[in-house]
């Protein structure tokens, strides 16, 4: 079987498994990285918009929250909220454009592996959120250190999948008013949206989805067509 076939089946599994009643439990270290991905959405966003990103919140029941300050107007207020939301499938396609070669993947991991020991080191302000970060660091960098090349893509491909994907396990979140994190109701990123620019959450939730799937599928397709053929690349 190819590599890109596998990948596909893997991210097909992933995509399924957590639509089942407790498919986010039986992913959980996959879930809880999706949650990192859309809150660190968060907390870039804002300081790409400039305002202030404090800090990070990861819990153990799987969900998670982004801590900012700042004056911003309502349309940056949106897109900080919809940062979030498109977070990891940009994440994932980012990491599917930037392992364009077996050979690069083991670096590719451990730059992973630093970029969540410095966001435990800057934001991450719980001891769940980072020890689960710093344990991701390890079995990455383990995974750098000791799988053969073509396996060791095969986890990089695997983690962007995953993450342009996960836009699976918050597609009820996008069309709720609330969100539950660690037992206390907030509003949802949708419903920040539709407060700063008016009309219904569910419009806005349905319009970051239809983005989400559209941006997931274009990176998934290009992984697929550059690795399809398994030749390598010249140059």
């Amino acid at each position: 079987m190819r590599p890109a076939t596998r990948l596909m089946l893997a991210g097909a599994a992933i995509a399924v498994i957590w639509q089942l009643p407790y498919g986010t439990l039986l992913l959980y270290p996959l879930t809880l990285l999706a949650t990192y991905a859309h809150e660190m959405g968060h907390g870039l966003t804002a300081l790409l918009l400039g305002a202030s990103f404090d800090q990070i919140l990861l819990h153990a029941d799987g969900s998670g929250m982004a801590l900012w300050h700042g004056n911003p107007g309502r349309m940056t207020t949106a897109l900080i909220a919809a940062g979030g939301l498109l977070g990891p499938t940009l994440a994932g396609i980012g990491l599917l454009l930037l392992s364009g070669s077996a050979r690069f993947a083991r670096a590719m991991l451990v730059l992973l592996a630093v970029l969540l020991i410095l966001s435990a080191a800057v934001w991450s302000r719980n001891a769940f959120g980072i020890g689960f970060l710093l344990a991701w660091a390890i079995v990455l960098a383990l995974a750098a250190k000791v799988l053969p090349a073509a396996m060791a893509a095969f986890v990089l491909h695997l983690i962007a999948v995953t993450l342009c994907l996960s836009w699976f396990t918050d597609l009820d979140y996008m069309f709720s008013a609330q969100a539950v994190v660690n037992g206390v109701a907030h509003p949802s990123d949708s419903a920040m949206i539709a407060q700063a620019l008016g009309l219904p959450y569910w419009f806005w939730g349905a319009v970051v989805a239809l983005l989400s799937l559209a941006l997931a599928l274009l990176g998934i397709a290009w992984v697929s067509r550059e690795r399809g053929t398994g030749q390598p690349r010249r140059g």
